[in-house]
């Protein structure tokens, strides 16, 4: 959940957001040959280097110079995601490759990670041939497509599961189902994430009072589960989820994404295990952690399958470390399963939570240049 995530990192965490920080190659040529863009961010203030851009593929190299971890965003009308790169610690800078066709759309820096940013207008004028008419990425954009909709499928289902055990008061059902139910939301997040405030309503942790919205969705009712187990005047907040999750279903299953979103999608991902996973920030009440990270992980993957024979057409080698390092998280992760399901992160020592924020970042690298071979 990208809302509210001012984070005090641990020192896995940190490493893992440190091995993220390089993202993409700085010689990427981008539309109409203007070459990054660069966004000069602090605590204060969001300069981005040119607000008037040609339709097409743009990458944004964003600076960091402030005290406190940022965000930077590109919402269309709506607050709808268009492109987003988090964790740019002080210091560093990160890039993010979009793709946009004209229109009127927003940047934001979120200094802390949190509120609705600092804020000005981007515009795109013109026509650019999309990348999706490449047959393979237009390919891969359908492919992965059909993935969401089976998760989405799968989200709805187990949804309904789980709310319908909060309603009858069965809290063990309900503690049974909720990392189930999760495991699907967390696979398609990326997508999810792009429709406002939809996220936060049915992610969001409880920093998001701060921001001055409600807390409810999955979280809200992690906390009454796992901390005083009554959960009798949840059914509320049960039924909002559910109309909430069909809401957002209805949406991915509609939406068109870009071969860039299936290969930024697959980096964000990852920034989620770091930031929230390898920390234990994500699934504070129940540490249920280790379920989504492994259902980042497969959707990182799925989305990085989607684009395959892109890739094998575009950078070979990319696709076999590719394979290599996705194997490596997948092994380091299977020796803390439990029965069908997985360790509670409170079970985990420190160095093996090293060992996964290692492996997470030796995946992150080659994921990292995804977006570049896309955008060729």
């Amino acid at each position: 959940m990208r809302t509210s995530r001012m984070l005090a990192l641990g020192a896995a965490g940190a490493t893992a957001v440190a091995g993220l920080a390089g993202c993409g190659g700085s010689g990427d040529k981008t539309a109409g040959g203007t070459g990054p863009i660069a966004v000069k961010a602090t605590d204060t203030s969001c300069d981005v280097g040119r607000t008037d851009l040609p339709a097409g593929a743009h990458t944004f190299t964003v600076t960091n110079s402030g005290a406190k971890v940022t965000e930077f965003y590109i919402y269309a009308s709506g607050d709808r995601v268009m492109g987003e790169v988090e964790n740019v610690a002080p210091g560093l800078s990160r890039e993010l490759k979009v793709e946009l066709p004209a229109g009127t759309y927003e940047t934001a820096c979120k200094p802390g990670m949190s509120g609705k940013g600092i804020r000005a207008a981007l515009r795109v004028s013109g026509s650019a041939v999309p990348l999706a008419a490449d047959a393979a990425l237009a390919a891969a954009t359908e492919n992965y497509q059909r993935y969401v909709r089976s998760q989405t499928d799968a989200l709805v289902q187990k949804t309904g599961e789980f709310v319908a055990a909060v309603k009858a008061g069965d809290v063990a059902k309900a503690k049974a189902l909720y990392p189930v139910a999760r495991t699907y939301w967390e696979r398609i997040e990326p997508v999810a994430e792009i429709f406002g405030d939809l996220d936060p309503k049915i992610d969001g942790r409880e920093d998001v009072v701060t921001e001055g919205m409600e807390f409810t969705g999955f979280h809200r009712i992690e906390k009454d589960l796992w901390t005083t187990g009554d959960i009798s005047k949840d059914g509320p907040i049960a039924d909002r989820l559910m109309a909430d999750v069909n809401e957002v279903v209805a949406k991915a299953n509609a939406e068109k994404l870009s071969p860039l979103k299936l290969a930024g999608g697959a980096k964000e991902l990852l920034d989620e295990v770091a930031s929230g996973k390898i920390t234990g920030e994500e699934e504070r009440y129940s540490h249920t952690d280790l379920w989504d990270f492994s259902a980042n992980v497969e959707g990182a993957k799925a989305a990085i399958a989607a684009l395959r024979p892109a890739l094998e057409q575009r950078s070979p080698e990319l696709v076999g470390t590719l394979d290599k390092e996705f194997a490596a998280v997948e092994a380091t992760l299977g020796k803390h399963r439990a029965g069908d399901g997985w360790k509670l992160h409170t079970e985990l020592s420190k160095a093996e939570l090293k060992e996964l924020s290692d492996a997470v970042n030796a995946l992150a690298e080659p994921v990292s240049k995804v977006a570049a071979v896309v955008a060729r």
